[in-house]
């Protein structure tokens, strides 16, 4: 079991890198680096490529609207030339709010356009002359454009003809996809009891599919981190987190959180967190969070507690557990769970 964390795209990312290159040193084997719609993804995973030497850098998440399919090809294999082949492409859907209100792109077909994008940036990186029909036709077919357009092959020799791919899913179909055609998946708001009865079907649906070149399927899943005897109150300081996504990340009707929120068997508390999410009460909305949904996800706790947590998320098939360490030495707890997962 491997362990990670995660750069959020809030705060100043100099000061959360430099925190990076010291979790390095305490053995952290891979890096997150989230976008949303804040400063780019890539810039910064090039930043980390600089300033690390071992650990993997992934993104956490490129959204598949945003970016042509060659541009998310190119992007990865540049960062794994820049890294010596520590890459890893995480992709997502992320939802209508931010592609629509902030990218200005229809928000359509994610399922059929997240396959087509996976199995054009594998053909990339093995240097094929790249055609393609569906979602995005390549070179642009008689009738649009200049009529130029002719099949081309990536100009330079990328490091790994197969860099790794995760993507971000949470819906029974998209999780299916995820598990037939990725190396990796990232869920959210992962409470490890609760996964098997919420994605158990789909995941196996899927690995059913799934072909036997790409290995089992990595998961990357995880919360806040912190070991004492009076560190509990901390897990309130995931409420508001918990809140801005089950209230707030989508709009009523169309929030995939929400409906997360729901499968974990928290419908009335859902409900009442995006009421006041949507009125603006966002204290209140965190206050409604259930104690238990901020307790399961994360690692907070007397040290035997989190060695239990730890093994909750082992036992429901995370590979990577990924935590935001909180306290004076962040890689400090970063070595004791590298301790208790050697």
């Amino acid at each position: 079991m491997k362990i990670s964390t995660q750069v959020m795209y809030a705060g100043n990312p100099k000061d959360l890198i430099d925190q990076i290159v010291s979790l390095e040193s305490a053995g952290l084997d891979q890096v997150w680096v989230a976008e949303a719609y804040g400063f780019d993804a890539p810039t910064l995973m090039g930043y980390v490529a600089a300033k690390t030497e071992r650990v993997e850098i992934g993104s956490a998440i490129l959204p598949i609207y945003s970016r042509t399919p060659a541009l998310i090809a190119q992007t990865a294999a540049g960062l794994d030339a820049v890294s010596g082949g520590r890459a890893i492409l995480g992709l997502g859907a992320s939802g209508p709010q931010v592609i629509e209100g902030w990218h200005g792109v229809p928000y359509d077909k994610p399922l059929g356009r997240t396959r087509e994008i996976v199995d054009i940036c594998r053909r990339v990186w093995r240097r094929e002359v790249i055609t393609n029909e569906g979602n995005y036709p390549i070179p642009l077919p008689e009738g649009q454009g200049t009529g130029l357009g002719k099949p081309l092959k990536i100009l330079t020799h990328p490091v790994r003809p197969n860099i790794p791919i995760y993507i971000a899913s949470l819906g029974d179909k998209n999780v299916r996809l995820t598990a037939e055609i990725a190396d990796g998946w990232l869920p959210t708001l992962f409470i490890p009891e609760k996964a098997q009865s919420v994605w158990g079907s789909s995941l196996a649906a899927g690995q059913a599919k799934r072909s036997s070149d790409l290995g089992p399927l990595e998961i990357v899943a995880g919360g806040m981190l912190a070991i004492g005897d009076d560190v509990e109150p901390l897990r309130d300081a995931s409420r508001p987190y918990i809140a801005l996504y089950v209230g707030g990340m989508g709009a009523r009707g169309r929030n995939f959180y929400n409906d997360l929120a729901r499968r974990y068997g928290y419908e009335a508390e859902a409900e009442k967190i995006q009421d006041l999410y949507l009125s603006g009460k966002k204290d209140e909305a965190a206050a409604a969070v259930p104690a238990e949904f901020a307790e399961l996800m994360n690692l907070v706790g007397p040290a035997g507690y989190v060695k239990e947590r730890v093994q909750a998320f082992k036992e429901a098939g995370v590979t990577t557990l990924n935590v935001t360490p909180i306290g004076e030495n962040p890689a400090k707890l970063v070595e004791q769970v590298k301790e208790w997962l050697a």
